[in-house]
């Protein structure tokens, strides 16, 4: 299989802050409570653990920090605005909500193009301009391997725009609907699944059409995977929104939460740690705030390295 990233790419908050304008295609999301006002500095803290977790177990961390104007309070989530693939391609992603879009940094491009080699640009940004949306890895699975995508479909994740990036970048298709308990769009694919190298997992109970689950997990039953089934209340708990990295020494770790963590298991917790350790992070905060977990906050980086860089990198 495909090895995992042994690189991320992280944005360190400057001003992050619950987003009214997406929340309203995020039930995940959360309001602050009466009178918060440290949202910032619980934020960097938590940043701050999972950025040296993940270089405490052997990942390369490229640390950029946010900006303070335009003020961007999701920016701690740069894997809905671009992904990187292993032939130099790197694909930037319309957004659904305006003051999104302003995360998109030239200089954070010109920064990977000075370690990474860069070989071509897919820019489908400009179809925001006609809601044709799709939210990087937020919207999109990448099977690596196998070159199958999976992706439920939403406001942010829109079919005409999937199929052209599935063909542009030569993917297989499987889109699907799936819906929270109460009936309304699961806002991103990567809080309901997650690929690794020896397991999927999946919320199947949040896709409602038979065929629909059927196609699904026949496509990962068929990747050799084994396949892992959460529940409503684990994929509330962000227990979906998990991701698997490669390490300095050719292992491999899966990051979560440790909201996720506690939330699962034990033989779902062993099923995981078959491929290697389970880093678990704190990140209270920005979970509820920002209505993601440990998976957003990681753009993986699978461009080749012009030469062998320090294992951390930080510009924050």
């Amino acid at each position: 299989m495909t090895k995992q990233a042994n690189t991320v790419l992280m944005i360190a908050p400057v001003a992050f802050a619950y987003n009214p304008e997406t929340a309203t295609s995020n039930v995940f999301q959360k309001s602050p409570y009466k009178g918060e006002s440290d949202s910032q500095e619980m934020a960097r803290t938590e940043f701050l653990m999972l950025a040296d977790g993940l270089r405490n177990h052997g990942v390369q961390v490229i640390s950029i920090s946010d900006t303070e104007e335009p003020h961007t309070p999701d920016s701690i989530f740069p894997n809905n605005w671009f992904s990187t693939h292993s032939d130099g391609t790197i694909v930037l992603y319309p957004m659904l909500a305006k003051n999104r879009r302003l995360e998109r940094r030239g200089d954070i491009l010109t920064r990977l193009s000075r370690t990474h080699k860069i070989q071509k640009i897919h820019d489908y940004s400009g179809w925001e301009l006609d809601n044709e949306i799709v939210e990087g890895t937020g919207s999109l699975i990448f099977d690596r391997t196998h070159k199958v995508v999976y992706a439920c479909l939403s406001s942010r994740t829109t079919m005409n725009l999937l199929q052209k990036i599935s063909r542009d970048l030569g993917y297989e298709l499987v889109a699907f609907q799936a819906k929270n308990r109460d009936g309304s769009e699961i806002y991103h694919t990567n809080v309901l699944m997650a690929l690794g190298h020896s397991f999927a997992v999946i919320c199947l109970d949040a896709i409602s059409d038979l065929r629909e689950r059927q196609t699904v997990l026949t496509a990962l039953k068929n990747s050799g995977r084994e396949v892992m089934r959460i529940d409503f209340s684990q994929m509330h708990q962000f227990a979906g929104n998990i991701l698997q990295l490669s390490t300095a020494g050719d292992g491999l770790v899966t990051a979560m939460s440790k909201t996720a963590h506690d939330c699962l298991n034990l033989d779902q917790l062993a099923l995981i740690a078959q491929d290697g350790p389970i880093l678990a992070a704190e990140i209270p905060t920005i979970e509820r705030l920002g209505g993601g977990s440990v998976r957003c906050m990681l753009a993986e980086i699978y461009l080749s390295q012009f030469t062998n860089p320090s294992q951390d990198s930080e510009e924050s």
